[in-house]
């Protein structure tokens, strides 16, 4: 059983990553379901211009899932290839090398001070352990302080990020809090929806004119043949 699983996986990555998609999440429930959540890769080429999954996108991956399934006799009633959303998760830490400089929340196993979830600029950690550093497993949020006289802007927190991640030390005065944690610490993780206004670039909780959202039409797939 196993096995097979492995099979049919490596074959929905194998497919996807082909098409020039990155694959953010694959799901199978116990009634027969396979889920596929893609995304488009900054330096990709598509159909469409910008950043935003397209219907299109999700019918051409589709099309060619259900060819690739069928030529392993994969086992499931319906498929369905939809975008992650503006909230998309991260998973894996290639997800989280992509989003550095960007507002994520974060949710805890444990709490910590008291809580379990908090949200800031997604940093790479420069206190961990080397080796979970070295594997993508040690990050760090830049935390809004509501205690200091003047705390960092988005932007500057930003900066702050991709300055960690070149290894450039940052002044005192400059940091908040910086939150530290690894993969195994974390329930989950998202995206924070960012509303972009018109004229501006980025990843737009609503999809700019002449972007097709797939949130509202994400059943693409149908009955296995």
């Amino acid at each position: 059983m196993t096995g097979l699983m492995t099979s049919w996986l490596k074959v929905v990555e194998t497919t996807v990553t082909g098409l020039g998609y990155e694959i953010v999440d694959c799901e199978r429930s116990s009634q027969g379901l396979l889920r596929v959540y893609i995304d488009r890769l900054p330096e990709g080429v598509y159909d469409l211009p910008g950043d935003v999954v397209t219907v299109d996108d999700c019918e051409k991956v589709t099309r060619q899932l259900q060819y690739a399934l069928e030529t392993i006799d994969a086992d499931y009633a319906r498929l369905e290839v939809s975008s992650p959303g503006v909230d998309r998760p991260l998973i894996t830490p290639a997800h989280f090398a992509r989003f550095v400089g960007e507002e994520v929340a974060i949710s805890l196993k444990v709490p910590f001070q008291g809580r379990k979830k908090y949200s800031g600029i997604l940093c790479q950690s420069q206190d961990a352990d080397p080796a979970a550093i070295e594997a993508g497993q040690a990050w760090g949020l830049v935390l809004k302080s509501p205690d200091a006289d003047k705390p960092l802007s988005k932007t500057a927190a930003k900066k702050l990020a991709k300055d960690l991640a070149k290894g450039i030390a940052p002044a005192p005065q400059e940091v908040d809090e910086v939150l530290g944690f690894t993969l195994d610490e974390i329930r989950e993780a998202r995206l924070v929806p960012e509303v972009v206004f018109k004229g501006r670039s980025g990843r737009a909780a609503t999809p700019a004119a002449g972007d097709v959202a797939v949130d509202e039409a994400q059943e693409l797939g149908g009955q296995k043949k």
